[in-house]
Order: structure tokens, then sequence, then C-alpha cells
């Protein structure tokens, strides 16, 4: 069994840094059932965001035939190499995930020509990490945008997190309209606060998220999709055709008829549309929005 992160700490004379959001995960069967979720094989190459202390990336290295850990704290790489030993299946990377590009990690060469937010879906490459809380939506972001995207991302996060990235219409959220533009999230399970050390103020879960191939919504340019979608929650209390309307620039009544064009009814509030619907609406302004 691998030592408790609290004891490798102290051992090393270390304490968790609030600034960068580290709580790490003591629960001895976490890490296997993230694995599992994960479906973590020999054929694999994992991306991990925050390796920590390594827990979880000892149970990833057991399963994967290549484990990529970023860790952006310098004080936790002697601790890593220990955990770790001479692992051959597992590179440290010493970084900001924010500022580093997935395809140079990965070692493959980027789309010739720019990706529009809808880079390439590689098989074998996964990312599975217990994404710290402040950052989550901002990862996220960069590794669904980037150059080449992964087979699926299992990510432990706060569970109202989780559950905005989970939500039906009536529910929806920019993050979670966003989440489920690039592919299908499930909850795989919920862990309590005291999984983790130091204990975070808040329940977590795991995310499991399954990539599309292809965009969900068709006929519509991924760049302006998420332009008219962030338009729309921009002022989510607002009534859609007003929201949209103040923040691209447009007559509002211009709006409302292209919204009863598509069979969209302009009085409703950006959290009951459906991503079917967020494509209509998209189609339906693209033509007051870049006019011949």
């Amino acid at each position: 069994m691998a030592e408790n992160p609290r004891e490798l700490l102290e051992r090393y004379g270390l304490r968790p840094r609030r600034s960068l959001g580290q709580n790490f995960l003591i629960a001895p069967q976490v890490p296997e059932r993230i694995v599992a979720g994960a479906e973590v094989g020999p054929e694999d190459t994992v991306l991990e965001v925050g390796a920590g202390v390594g827990t979880l990336t000892a149970a990833l290295a057991a399963h994967a035939g290549r484990v990529i850990a970023v860790e952006t704290d310098g004080q936790l790489l002697d601790v890593l190499r220990d955990v770790l030993g001479t692992a051959p299946t597992v590179e440290l990377v010493h970084g900001d995930m924010l500022a580093l590009d997935p395809a140079a990690l990965l070692g493959v060469a980027a789309p010739g020509a720019a990706p529009a937010l809808w880079g390439p879906r590689l098989e074998h490459y996964l990312v599975v990490a217990n994404l710290p809380y402040y950052i989550t939506a901002a990862v996220i972001r960069h590794l669904l945008e980037a150059t080449v995207r992964p087979a699926r991302l299992v990510v432990t996060v706060q569970r109202e997190v989780a559950e905005r990235m989970v939500a039906a219409p009536g529910e929806l959220s920019l993050l979670g309209v966003s989440i489920q533009f690039y592919g299908k999230p499930r909850i795989l399970f919920s862990l309590k606060r005291g999984a983790f050390f130091p204990a975070p103020a808040v329940d977590s879960a795991v995310v499991r998220l399954d990539l599309y191939e292809t965009p969900p919504v068709t006929d519509c340019a991924v760049p302006l999709f998420f332009q008219v979608v962030r338009a729309g929650f921009a002022q989510k209390r607002k009534q859609l055709h007003n929201s949209l309307a103040a923040t691209l620039a447009l007559s509002p009544a211009a709006v409302s008829v292209a919204l009863a064009a598509v069979d969209v009814d302009p009085t409703l509030r950006a959290e009951t549309l459906s991503l079917e619907m967020w494509g209509r609406v998209a189609r339906a302004l693209a033509p007051l929005l870049n006019p011949a």
C-alpha cells in the first residue's frame, strides 16, 4: 500500500499550499476506482494534471503504457521521484498545464491548420486528474480546445461543478453547455471531503467525459457557436433575445425575428436551451453577425 500523503509531506517537511489549491487524495481505494472508471489500458497514454505526491500517478503507472504527470509545485518533485522510483512508464513534467501544449507533451504533430476549437481526437490519449478547484474550468477548456483532444477525461472536481457539467436543459450553465458540446459527461461516484488532506470545504465527485469525434451541432462553425452561447449566458437573468442583443450589439427586434424563424421562443432564458437549440440560434444569428 502506498504511503499516506500526510505522512509523506511530513517526512519531507512540507505542507499543502493553499495558494495552489492542494488537497491530496488519502482514501486508499479511490485511485484504483478512478483508474477503473477511466478504463486505462496498456495501449493508453495518460496525461495527469496535478500529480501531487503521486498517489494517483502510481495507480495509473500500473495500468497505462505511458503516464505524463504534470506538477506545477517544484517542492513536490522529490516526493514524486521517491514515490514513483524508476517507473519506466512515468514522465514527470514540472510546469503549469495552462502554459503547456498537450500535443507537445504527447510528442505528436499538431494539425497544419488551426483546429478552430475542435482538434482531432486521439483514441489512446486519456486525461485523468484530481484538479485544483480554482482552475478546474480553465484546465478543462484548455484540454478540450487544444490542437489534439483526448478520447476521454476522468476528473475529480467539486460536487457542485460535477452537477453543472451533467445538468439537463432547464438547469444548464455555460460550463454545462461547453462540456456537453465536446462530449457526454457522467458522474462516476462521489467523494466526501474527508477523502482529502487537507479536507476541502465541499464534497467532490469524479466525472467521466467521453469526447465526440465530430461536433454534435452541424452546419455551424464552432467559434460562432461559442460566441453566441457566451452571449446568451452573459446576462442570464434576461430573456434570451435581450441578452443576445445587448452582448452582440444587435437589434433586439432583429434578434427576436431571427429566433422566431428557427422556432426558438425569444423570451426563453439561456439555461433552458438544449445544444440543438443553441445550434439553431447560432445559425439564425450568423447573417446578422457576419453580413455579406
